[in-house]
């Protein structure tokens, strides 16, 4: 499995008229974590998609455990499965700053397909990169 790592500080806009961030951002920060391990492997979305590859959503779940406020600092824990062939499998854990409190956990799949939008498995780049990552931990 690969981990990654990203901080992020809760900015005002993140929250509701309660005051804690609302529950839709917490799918983005669980993007920003894919984004950002994808970063750390030496490759982007962007990359990807320039190569004429997409990875659309296919499942995403969040279970929330305890509130987020603005201006907390948080951790976004992203691992990526790397039993999952049929396309990536991550799984995430936003936790407050020092890693002993877990706020939220989850999971998204993605499919991968090519620029006509026809499913296809991890292309052999992808593949490439993230064992090289693994043979690197």
């Amino acid at each position: 499995m690969l981990k990654s790592r990203v901080i992020y500080r809760v900015i005002y806009g993140d929250t509701d008229n309660m005051g804690y961030a609302y529950n839709a951002n917490y799918l983005r920060w669980f993007e920003m974590g894919r984004g950002e391990m994808f970063r750390n492997m030496g490759l982007t979305y962007k990359d990807i998609e320039a190569r004429g590859y997409y990875m659309p959503l296919s499942h995403i779940e969040c279970k929330f455990l305890s509130p987020v406020k603005y201006d907390d600092l948080l951790t976004i824990e992203t691992t990526l499965d790397t039993s999952f062939k049929g396309g990536m499998k991550f799984s995430y854990r936003i936790l407050d700053e020092d890693g002993n409190i877990v706020r939220a956990t989850g999971s998204s799949k993605h499919a991968f397909v090519d620029k006509n939008r026809k499913i296809v498995r991890p292309p052999v780049f992808v593949v490439d990169v993230i064992k090289k990552s693994l043979a690197g931990n």
